[in-house]
């Protein structure tokens, strides 16, 4: 295996590995910013024309926004409801976004998105942080 190889093989696990011992509340801020991530990398691409490289971030950020509607209980706060409705509708301009090859309804997502990604960031900074399992972060020395 090359170097570089060695390095993406590692960081791949590394993230697995933050996904696998994050709490609810870091496993979403996750999915929000790489779902940011991925239609921040989907405008650029639109606006080169690297359409191979826009749909696969597209369809990524679609996987994304699936997930959370389908892991949203709307039952358990007032605001569920007009919560799924927004992922329903973002689900759509981006559907549309990767059809029409339509930059501007990305645009339309990232605008609607990053305001709760900000959002969701502050609300899991002011939870206390669970507590440590026994060793630490780094086991056992």
């Amino acid at each position: 295996m090359s170097m570089m190889g060695g390095a993406q093989a590692r960081r791949a696990q590394l993230n697995r590995e933050a996904v696998l011992s994050a709490t609810p509340v870091r496993l979403l801020t996750m999915l929000y910013d790489r779902l940011l991530l991925d239609l921040g990398r989907a405008e650029i691409a639109q606006n080169i024309e690297d359409w191979p490289v826009a749909s696969e971030n597209l369809l990524h950020a679609q996987a994304i926004v699936a997930e959370l509607s389908t892991s949203l209980n709307v039952e358990a706060w007032e605001g569920g409801e007009g919560l799924f409705a927004l992922y329903t509708y973002v689900s759509n301009a981006l559907m549309s976004a990767n059809i029409h090859r339509d930059v501007a309804r990305t645009r339309e997502g990232i605008a609607l998105l990053e305001p709760l990604r900000q959002t969701w960031h502050e609300a899991a900074d002011l939870l206390p942080a669970p507590p440590m399992a026994a060793g630490g972060v780094y086991g056992n020395a």
